[in-house]
């Protein structure tokens, strides 16, 4: 602040430092897995489902095992008895052929799976019911089984598609937030445009109420703008001249006129949908599991199919009925709930988190975050606002505390020494009129001096009281001390040689910060601060923040060797930040969360992205993940576990009792499992962050 520099000097002030499928695939084979449903839509399988449910019903109808479970004759006329064969042929050759694709995908690949499953299912029963409508062998078709079985399969898959849909359906919504169209501001007056015209330095006008087609600055105009679609912060944020807005924000009552710095692919938007999309096609440990689980399946039930085949014709029971076990066998372990339980929970909780504001760039990030046992924050600009603010001020007798506050941010006005603009941004924050003052002077390695309301005031440190020979109450004596064993500045503001009033001014803690270690602490886990800043201060914050572990006067370059210090003590460990030289240490952390508000080094460097600068929202990261992981965990026991009953059920363990599955009640049974997992996914999103 030129004079100002050298007159707050010396108070100890610490100056610091395409929308595809994948994410239910992977039945059990790799990203080629993905391909399983490659080019299909909840549109595709609603449509062959319909079609083949209403050549299903006459196919049921006349089915003479049907009528003689039922008790009633069906109307028999010339070609009746080929109303099974030709329409259960039609029904697998346009319901089915989706399934004998995907299976052919999979086999290419070598890697057997549930396409492979019902593939095999519905072609034997096909090829089985040929060769008894062709009398080759003396047994019953199974026609009505097939289409029912089909019909079922395509119900089953449509649901799923549709769930799997649902949940990606965010990125859909987040693409239309930006609007179609931009009003741009040119010499020769306004112009409406398509916001794909835009460029980097064209001046847009946003009227009230419109969305905001690109980021960029705010060059003229004041509004709230809701950010809520973007960072999940639900109150307006109030916006005016040199301040950054986001494509897709909604303007409210005021005009802005806006510099657009960021278009199209580059706008904060597109990267948040870009780390959305990532985050559901990436693998976490879990998927990895399930997609064993699903191919180990695959192998049981081909084993099941073929030894169910094998020892029922051992026991001498007729082929039809053996045919028939092996495809409801088939049927009924298809790993398709499998193949769902993990991509549709990992779908919902990355929109979930998008919502809130947290970007999941890693899978593994996530699904880790359960485990955390310690969190450690870098102090400046993430518990703290990384800018200076009055914390406590001490007044003489008979002065009021806004007064004498905004006497000094009238003094300090003209300065611009970071102490000083701490002063007056505090008086800002309590909405108090800064008055204006006149001959604003520095006093050289002392302080300032100026006037305001016609009286002469100075402010300074220890070595103003001292030139000043100043009269100092013991209130305000003991503050500055206070202050001083904080190492925070203490600075003073004088009256004809008379201390009205003391300000201890300091890198402000977040009143954010306070809820988000207590509510750490309540999910059982450690807080850790990392700080290049003296002990006395670091000290300070941590009693303030109840911090349990303090690291201060660390190296940009050190950061990264604290956090292994922690993790050689068996702790898990994640770690917050929002600059450059944090990047090291997110990358050493077995989680790393940036602040997105922060540098895109940082940002790229951690696994998750906290669009916010709250740290808040570490403790919503980890209910997340505990969350998410019990629903992966309910799934994947759902999915495999109702096998081990399913199977030895399908293959006629007990038909001694008479308790026979056939093939389309195996179906049914198969597509409820799916459901359930569905189902109990969705419940995901009431999860409360």
């Amino acid at each position: 602040m030129n004079g100002g520099a050298s007159g707050h000097g010396g108070h100890g002030a610490d100056d610091h430092e395409h929308h595809d499928h994948s994410a239910h695939g992977g039945h059990g084979h790799g990203h080629e897995g993905h391909d399983a449903h490659a080019g299909h839509s909840p549109e595709m399988f609603r449509d062959k489902f319909w079609l083949s449910f209403i050549l299903t019903l006459p196919v049921v109808y006349w089915s003479g095992h049907i009528q003689e479970l039922l008790g009633y004759e069906a109307p028999v006329f010339p070609g009746s008895e080929w109303i099974g064969p030709v329409l259960g042929t039609v029904v697998f050759v346009y319901g089915g052929w989706v399934f004998i694709q995907g299976a052919w995908h999979e086999l290419k690949a070598r890697l057997p799976g549930m396409m492979t499953l019902i593939a095999l299912a519905i072609s034997v029963a096909f090829l089985f019911s040929w060769v008894v409508q062709l009398g080759l062998i003396d047994a019953q078709a199974l026609w009505w089984e097939l289409a029912t079985l089909v019909s079922i399969m395509l119900l089953g898959h449509w649901i799923e598609m549709r769930s799997i849909h649902q949940a990606q359906g965010a990125l859909g919504e987040l693409a239309k937030l930006l609007p179609d169209t931009a009003t741009r501001i040119t010499d020769e007056g306004e112009e409406k445009v398509s916001a794909g015209e835009l460029r980097d330095g064209d001046l847009i006008l946003v009227r009230p109420g419109e969305s905001i087609p690109a980021d960029g600055v705010v060059r003229k105009g004041e509004s709230d703008v809701n950010e809520a679609m973007i960072t999940g912060e639900s109150k307006p944020v109030k916006k005016g001249e040199g301040e950054e807005v986001i494509a897709g924000t909604i303007n409210g009552e005021g005009s802005l006129r806006v510099e657009v710095t960021g278009t199209g692919e580059d706008t904060k938007l597109s990267g948040i949908m870009r780390l959305v999309s990532e985050a559901q096609k990436s693998k976490s440990r879990a998927q990895h599991l399930a997609d064993r689980a699903a191919q180990l399946l695959t192998g049981v039930a081909l084993g099941a199919g073929v030894l169910t085949l094998v020892v029922w014709q051992f026991l001498g029971a007729d082929l039809d009925f053996s045919i028939v076990r092996t495809v409801t066998v088939l049927v009924i372990a298809c790993p398709h709930a499998l193949g769902l339980a993990v991509p549709l929970v990992v779908a919902i909780s990355t929109t979930l988190g998008a919502r809130s504001g947290l970007l999941i760039r890693d899978r593994r990030g996530l699904e880790e975050a359960r485990t955390l046992d310690t969190v450690i924050f870098d102090k400046t600009g993430t518990l703290t606002l990384g800018e200076f603010r009055v914390v406590e001020m001490v007044v003489a007798e008979g002065v009021e505390d806004d007064e004498a506050l905004r006497i000094a941010a009238g003094v300090e006005s003209e300065s611009e020494h970071p102490i000083a603009r701490g002063i007056v941004k505090t008086a800002e924050d309590r909405e108090l009129e800064v008055p204006a003052s006149q001959g604003f002077r520095a006093i050289t390695g002392k302080g300032v001096g100026a006037t305001v309301d016609g009286q002469e005031y100075h402010m300074g440190g220890p070595a103003l009281l001292e030139a000043e020979e100043a009269e100092v109450p013991d209130g305000l004596r003991e503050a500055a001390e206070r202050a001083a064993d904080r190492g925070q500045a203490a600075i003073y503001l004088l009256r004809d040689g008379k201390a009205m009033a003391v300000f201890a001014v300091a890198d402000a803690i977040r009143e954010e910060s306070r809820e988000a270690v207590r509510a750490l602490h309540e999910r059982g886990v450690e807080v850790a601060m990392l700080t290049g800043d003296a002990w006395a201060v670091a000290r300070a914050v941590a009693e303030e923040l109840e911090i349990d572990t303090v690291f201060a006067e660390v190296l940009p370059e050190d950061k990264a060797s604290k956090v292994r210090e922690l993790q050689a003590q068996g702790k898990q460990v994640a770690m917050v930040g929002d600059g450059v030289n944090d990047a090291p240490a997110l990358a050493t952390a077995d989680i790393g969360i940036a602040i997105g508000a922060g540098t895109d080094v940082a940002v790229e460097a951690g696994h998750i992205v906290l669009v916010r600068s709250d740290p808040r929202d570490i403790p919503r990261i980890i209910t997340l993940s505990r969350g998410t992981y019990r629903k992966m965990v309910q799934n994947l026991w759902w999915a495999a576990g109702y096998n081990i009953f399913a199977i030895p059920l399908a293959a006629g363990v007990l038909a001694a009792w008479g308790i026979l599955l056939t093939p389309a009640l195996g179906a049914v049974f198969m597509s409820a499992s799916t459901v359930i997992v569905a189902i109990n996914a969705q419940f995901l999103k009431r999860l409360e962050l």
